[in-house]
């Protein structure tokens, strides 16, 4: 009796083991734990969840029982706040949460008792590892400044809110010799920062960074009229940051219906009569931004390849579009041409040739249209149209490999002028002018007496 007695005891202390466990499941606090890159974000909105999966990361890894990573013993990582008394009511506030008061050898305090560690500041907890080491958890403040973020070798380090670049970048060195983990829990209230483009915009394509928006729809456990009340004292632009934790500034994203778990899908096959056209921004020294659209039955526009390339030539831009293509199996005319939309401007005739960048398309195989329809905000409501159609479903969807085009629709941001700001849209501006052009539904071809009758056939056969 006295141990079942006990066990009930640690049972209902036992908060690590009841986390997301229960009828009603965190979806994307789970898909952050499963991931298994090495800088993983959650850029999430108030009351969202999103230090409650910092935390419990943090634990996991400490006592060596993370359930979708190799665990080890001994482990050594920090704890990243803005500043001491953040630390205390936040962070350091959810670790102690769940974390067992059997778990714990020791605990450090900077300030304070601890035997009552809620009420100061921590500096280190000790904690017994299922491997029979012990782990450390250090707290470090963003106030500290970056000389005391030196010399230690570290598995992880989770910053609980935006740090400082400095200190973001001293503590990727800490983590590199155990070649461990960086992970963070912010809400992007600092508008347009260093995360937002190493990060989010992730310019190198760094294959260990991976992201997630949390929302407060996501978080299960909070109630809907919480959400209706909250909803309902915020303007748009603070809504972004605080309910759906996105960035932004005080004008706000240009498409802000882009999401990218919803409208970028993995590559797939297509069949050759969605095939459409090709819709190109011309560049020569800024980049030229070609990408091949498709549109199925239903009208849905797929965006399936890119190219996107600065600092060369005609000659170069169009060998690579043949060659695109040429690999994606991309119709062509009894000539072997391919048939393009392309800005206007590409009409105009230099001092330096003689003819037009649509007339050098031309002859090397290349029928570039130059009717396009290059209205500024007709062209945005079109697309925001595509994006966020009224039965809910959007009809443009990204394939995975236009990598371009998903950064370009992450950055495109309205300007003081109320007209978007003049940068990195090449990609933004050859969709525009292909939506423009309304692309019909596709109707499908009319089955013959002969394909009805085999189809006929094949159904029987599988019903036997």
């Amino acid at each position: 009796m006295a141990i079942e007695a006990e066990q009930k005891k640690r049972a209902a202390r036992d908060f690590l083991a009841a986390y997301n466990r229960g009828p009603k499941k965190h979806k994307k606090q789970l898909a952050f734990h499963r991931c298994k890159k090495r800088n993983r974000w959650v850029f999430g909105g108030n009351r969202s969840g999103k230090t409650e999966c910092g935390a419990v990361e943090a634990v996991w890894l400490a006592r060596g029982v993370h359930p979708y990573r190799k665990n080890k013993p001994n482990v050594f990582g920090w704890v990243v706040s803005l500043t001491a008394q953040v630390q205390r009511d936040v962070a350091q506030s959810k670790i102690l949460h769940y974390l067992r008061p059997d778990w714990i050898e020791d605990i450090v305090m900077t300030s304070g008792r601890k035997d009552a560690p809620m009420s100061g500041v921590i500096d280190q907890i000790y904690i017994k590892n299922v491997f029979g080491g012990t782990s450390v958890i250090g707290f470090k403040s963003c106030e500290m400044g970056r000389e005391r973020f030196q010399g230690s070798s570290l598995d992880f380090v989770w910053f609980d809110e935006e740090p400082p670049q400095e200190i973001y970048e001293e503590c990727r060195m800490r983590v590199a010799d155990r070649q461990g983990d960086i992970f963070g829990t912010m809400t992007p209230l600092k508008g347009l920062t260093f995360l937002y483009t190493e990060i989010y915009l992730n310019p190198r394509h760094d294959p260990e960074v991976w992201y997630e928006f949390m929302e407060w729809a996501d978080n299960p456990f909070l109630p809907k009229k919480e959400i209706a009340l909250l909803e309902n004292t915020l303007d748009e632009t603070v809504k972004q940051a605080r309910r759906y934790g996105r960035f932004c500034t005080r004008e706000g994203l240009v498409y802000p219906e882009f999401d990218e778990s919803v409208h970028v899908i993995e590559p797939r096959p297509i069949p050759p009569e969605w095939q459409d056209t090709i819709s190109i921004d011309p560049g020569l020294k800024n980049p030229l931004s070609a990408h091949w659209y498709a549109v199925d039955y239903d009208g849905n526009v797929y965006v399936v390849a890119e190219h996107y390339a600065s600092d060369m030539g005609v000659d170069e831009h169009a060998a690579a579009i043949l060659e695109i293509s040429r690999r994606i199996g991309w119709k062509r005319d009894a000539k072997g041409r391919v048939s393009a939309l392309i800005d206007s401007a590409a009409d105009a005739r230099t001092l330096a040739s003689e003819k037009s960048v649509t007339e050098l398309f031309y002859e090397r195989g290349i029928l570039a249209n130059s009717r396009v329809n290059k209205e500024m905000f007709g062209g945005i409501a079109q697309v925001k149209s595509y994006l966020n159609r009224k039965n809910g479903l959007p009809d443009l969807y990204i394939f995975s490999n236009c990598v371009h085009m998903i950064r370009e629709f992450k950055g495109y941001f309205w300007g003081s002028e109320e007209r978007p700001v003049k940068r990195d849209d090449h990609a933004m501006d050859d969709l525009r002018y292909y939506l423009m052009t309304r692309p019909q539904n596709r109707t499908r071809p009319e089955k013959t007496v002969m394909q009805l009758d085999k189809e006929r056939r094949i159904r029987r056969l599988r019903k036997k």
